[in-house]
């Protein structure tokens, strides 16, 4: 299986100052594109103190020049490999516009303010799966499950304020480098990536960090 991608260049000139900046424009185009089903979808990798990775796909639920934020039970298995080594990867595959981007950084909960109001905007039944569920944990059967969230909606109806559990929370991923790969034929792809620098940091392409930074721009083999 293989596919000839007939896209545009990418090149530094067509970057924004800044990775954020140019993850928006990216994001604006790709949420037009109705060939593009749920465009917050990413695949966040971890890895467990001994280095063994795990992937899973989650959805973004916010993005700043913070850095960038999902939710999830920090005693499931990214929240405990994140709590043993600090840094994730996330990845936005954008098939459909031949294009991707690969953030990396460290990871760190947000604010538990932050959590619990954007707990409060979830469905009523999503905020109940969030206690039903002990992610990443083996369970007897899907009866099992089902039994809990049962118990739960009849302990919190429709018009009832679900608490936040207190293991659920936001991770932020601060990026250290945000990669923007535009596919091309013959493998030729653009590859564009973006990497922090420290507070003298600088050159071709550098713009400030949230942090005082700053940011270099390479090119990468594809």
């Amino acid at each position: 299986m293989r596919e000839q991608y007939r896209t545009d260049e990418l090149s530094t000139a067509d970057l924004a100052p800044e990775p954020i900046a140019q993850f928006t424009r990216w994001f604006k185009e790709t949420a037009a594109n109705p060939a593009i089903h749920e465009p917050n979808a990413m695949v966040v990798s971890t890895a467990a103190a001994d280095g063994r990775p795990s992937s899973r796909t989650v959805l973004l639920k916010h993005y700043d020049r913070a850095g960038f934020v999902f939710f999830t039970n920090y005693e499931s298995r990214k929240g405990r490999e994140l709590a043993a080594n600090p840094y994730a990867a996330l990845l936005f595959p954008w098939h459909p516009l031949a294009r991707q981007v690969v953030v990396t950084g460290r990871a760190e909960r947000i604010g538990r303010d932050e959590t619990v109001a954007y707990f409060r905007t979830r469905p009523h039944g999503s905020q109940l799966g969030a206690w039903a569920s002990p992610q990443s944990s083996v369970i007897a059967s899907r009866e099992e499950l089902l039994a809990r969230y049962g118990e739960l909606a009849a302990r919190y109806p429709g018009d009832t304020q679900v608490p936040v559990p207190p293991e659920w929370g936001g991770i932020r991923v601060v990026p250290d480098a945000v990669e923007f790969w535009q596919g091309h034929e013959n493998r030729l792809h653009d590859r564009l990536r973006y990497v922090r620098e420290g507070d003298h940091g600088g050159g071709p392409g550098a713009e400030g960090a949230p942090d005082g930074g700053m940011w270099r721009v390479e090119r990468l083999a594809p």
